[in-house]
């Protein structure tokens, strides 16, 4: 079959792609070969699928059903399978071949088309911070994570060159970063990228998270950009503003999470990716986000 990358992730990759990468055009040839390697038979490419891998539905040669997940180094998917390693399955998509290959996972099938966006709002978070609890562990004593402090440093730095109309949201975002980084309190390896779509149906477990950036750090963090999922939805409502001070505290409460961290931090994410989208040519979003930003 032909793995031709589904447009969404074209996109999204050609926004961050360094000068000369390639990866792209070598990924239909490099899916062949890593479906052949572990005697695969390939059903389809999942779309619109991810903005950051390859995802094919599979089966093993024993008939088995399960998903190959292909990703470039700059994706950080070595530390995804160290992550679900780490894991075991416990809230999160089981690893099917630990080794795997440089840029590949083989991991068991879900629901691709089901996630905890289906549901309606109030079921949806509810389902959703349940299987997020379950992924705040100890990280690995050697672990080779990214801190939080460091992730978020690289995008501060970034931030900083933002114009002069949204420089009041800018420096709001990085002071909230440095007070909450001065006394954090608690390490946990943290998903790092969690939102209702990275949540899908399983056989196993109702809810399984996929799709981790790994991050060590506060739980607060990892919660917060769930605070902003449906920022579409709470930026057509008039009561929107209220509704997102709701939902930091309902959040908050019900995963033991320091409310005004949890503000803090959903803070900092929002303005950041609202930046980030200006910079790579996406005002519409750039706009919700930065609105919504506005409303902590």
């Amino acid at each position: 079959m032909a793995f031709e990358p589904p447009q969404r992730l074209v996109r999204a990759l050609g926004e961050t792609a360094p000068s000369g990468d390639d990866w792209l055009e070598k990924l239909p040839e490099v899916a062949q070969q890593a479906v052949d390697l572990r005697e695969l038979t390939a059903e389809r490419v999942q779309v619109p699928g991810g903005r950051s891998s390859l995802v094919v539905l599979v089966r093993r040669a024993d008939g088995t059903p399960a998903v190959l997940k292909l990703a470039p180094r700059r994706a950080r998917p070595e530390s995804e399978r160290a992550a679900l390693a780490h894991w075991g399955g416990r809230g999160a998509v089981q690893l099917v071949d630990a080794a795997g290959g440089e840029g590949v996972l083989l991991l068991e099938r879900l629901h691709p088309d089901v996630s905890v966006r289906s549901l309606p709002e109030a079921k949806a978070l509810l389902e959703a911070a349940g299987a997020l609890r379950r992924l705040w562990v100890e990280p690995p004593a050697d672990h080779v994570f990214e801190t939080v402090s460091e992730r978020t440093g690289r995008q501060a730095a970034a931030m900083r060159g933002a114009s002069a109309e949204v420089a009041p949201l800018v420096n709001a975002a990085l002071e909230a970063r440095e007070e909450l980084l001065a006394a954090p309190p608690e390490v946990r390896l943290l998903h790092g990228t969690f939102r209702q779509s990275k949540v899908l149906a399983g056989d196993r477990v109702p809810w399984l998270a996929v799709g981790p950036d790994p991050v060590v750090g506060e739980c607060a963090f990892d919660l917060a950009r769930l605070v902003r999922d449906r920022v579409e939805d709470l930026i057509a409502t008039p009561s929107g503003a209220s509704t997102t001070r709701r939902r930091v505290k309902r959040l908050a409460e019900s995963l033991d999470v320091d409310q005004e961290r949890l503000r803090g931090w959903t803070l900092f994410r929002a303005v950041e990716s609202g930046v980030r989208a200006l910079r790579v040519g996406r005002p519409r979003d750039a706009e919700l986000l930065l609105e919504f930003a506005g409303w902590l």
